[in-house]
């Protein structure tokens, strides 16, 4: 068997395993509703008046309806990625791994199938695989509920530019991927489900929110926390137009401007490689135990 059959039957597999385990439909249905709640939902109720006499506080009736219309929906798509789709994703690439310890699986398949590359590279493909999945049901359903918004209130149901479109599922892939390839490494780490499901959830949703909010204090502080990767997440959702407000005018969490959109582009993409590089590297030359 060549090492390209291999990598196939290995993401086969993967692909198997991970559509038919109830944690990822899980993980992806709490995706999706979070998605429908914070980008149309709450600042629909905040436009409609529904939300009490503060819930348009900070934007106007107008520009909350801009903003759930279909030709908003390529930075609509994106401004929730940096921190819970990334959370969530990364959850995913920590189960996906962790429980291949947990289970036994990992030593069975590295010891008697295809080989470490081969099953471990399978198990990467399987993750971008749905993380592709993700954000093309992500871009789906926002088209669809922005047309519906735009329906019901009258606005505009021009669709968004083509190239706009595919520039923020671009993006939404990347910052996505490099959340999953984080938890691929956690998971590997830990060499379980439960530790490394909470560190990656801890590091995404808490960590890096509390250095950013005392790196003022430390000189030279800043250059470090704005180039972590929830920073290169959060700077490219910003460089899209993810600034979005919610029903009280806050803006949207995760998303940033510390970084160009080149920059942080090119950082999400390092540290993904280095993430994976990493994670296979420890599965290859650690024991099994």
């Amino acid at each position: 068997m060549n090492a390209l059959t291999a990598l196939a039957r290995s993401t086969r597999a993967e692909l198997r395993r991970l559509w038919r385990w109830p944690a990822t439909w899980v993980l992806v249905g709490v995706w999706t509703v979070l998605n429908l709640l914070f980008a149309y939902a709450f600042p629909w109720i905040g436009y409609s008046g529904g939300g009490g006499p503060d819930a348009a506080a900070g934007a106007s009736p107008q520009a909350l309806l801009a903003g759930l219309l279909p030709a908003n929906v390529p930075s609509t798509l994106v401004q929730g990625m940096p921190m819970f789709g990334g959370a969530i994703v990364m959850l995913l690439g920590a189960l996906a791994i962790g429980n291949g310890y947990a289970w036994g699986t990992w030593k069975t398949v590295l010891t008697q199938g295809p080989g470490r590359l081969a099953a471990f590279g399978g198990t990467l493909v399987a993750l971008a695989v749905s993380v592709v999945g993700i954000v093309a049901l992500t871009a789906a359903t926002d088209l669809a509920t922005a047309h519906v918004v735009a329906a019901v209130e009258g606005g505009s149901a021009a669709g968004p530019a083509a190239g706009d479109l595919v520039q923020a599922m671009a993006a939404g892939l990347l910052v996505l991927g490099m959340w999953a390839a984080g938890g691929v490494l956690v998971g590997a780490l830990a060499k379980g489900p439960a530790l490394a499901a909470g560190l990656g959830l801890v590091w995404a949703l808490v960590v890096e929110n509390l250095l950013r909010g005392v790196s003022g204090l430390v000189d030279g502080m800043a250059t470090l926390t704005d180039r972590l990767p929830g920073s290169a997440a959060g700077s490219l959702a910003g460089a899209l137009g993810a600034v979005g407000q919610d029903p009280r005018g806050e803006g949207t969490p995760g998303v940033l401007t510390v970084l160009d959109g080149a920059s942080a582009a090119w950082l999400l993409a390092a540290y993904l490689v280095v993430f994976a590089v990493v994670a296979l590297t420890l599965v290859r030359r650690r024991d099994l135990g």
